[in-house]
């Protein structure tokens, strides 16, 4: 990935300032199935890749049918996901697979670690992101590159989760989008 700011849109007028942006990859979370079509071709036409997050999808189960039903109908640059089934499949079908873990204690890290050492995802999502101590010892446990999201609030945490190793941040506040040169 090219691009250190990950625009993330949640509703059609964040995703329309991102299609105004100058960042060619972003995410798309929290959707309605009915919405893909018209927000890949809309995608299609400004020359943007998306990624999106399968967990989020309304109308649409989280499973390996689902990848096969996203990747056929809609292209996706990658897919995001918590559960291994979606990352495995994603990864069989050739797109970019992004696993997302969430640093709640240290049992679910462990957890965690377990799970991305089967599924071996292109890069972890790792939330909250603001916790830039955690994002240099999950890449250090994992060697995989960082994202980090959730929680990210100013420019300097941006700034601290790039200094960290996070390789780029996921991030919905359209402020930050622009936070780093």
């Amino acid at each position: 990935m090219d691009q250190q700011i990950l625009p993330a849109s949640s509703t059609m007028k964040e995703f329309e300032h991102f299609l105004k942006s100058p960042y060619q990859i972003g995410v798309f979370l929290d959707i309605h199935i009915s919405q893909l079509q018209h927000v890949a071709k809309m995608a299609k036409e400004h020359e943007k890749k998306m990624i999106y997050h399968v967990d989020l999808i309304k109308g649409l189960k989280n499973d390996e049918y689902a990848v096969e039903y996203l990747i056929q109908e809609y292209q996706p640059y990658g897919l995001i996901s918590t559960k291994s089934s979606v990352i495995t499949k994603t990864r069989k079908k050739g797109i970019v697979a992004i696993q997302r873990i969430f640093l709640i204690d240290s049992h679910a890290l462990e957890k965690n670690y377990r799970l991305i050492e089967r599924t071996k995802p292109d890069y972890i999502e790792v939330l909250p992101g603001a916790m830039p101590w955690m994002i240099t010892e999950v890449k250090n446990r994992t060697l995989t590159p960082i994202l980090a999201g959730g929680l990210i609030r100013s420019s300097e945490e941006v700034k601290a989760a790039i200094q960290a190793g996070a390789t780029a941040i996921t991030t919905s506040q359209t402020e930050l989008w622009n936070s780093l040169p």
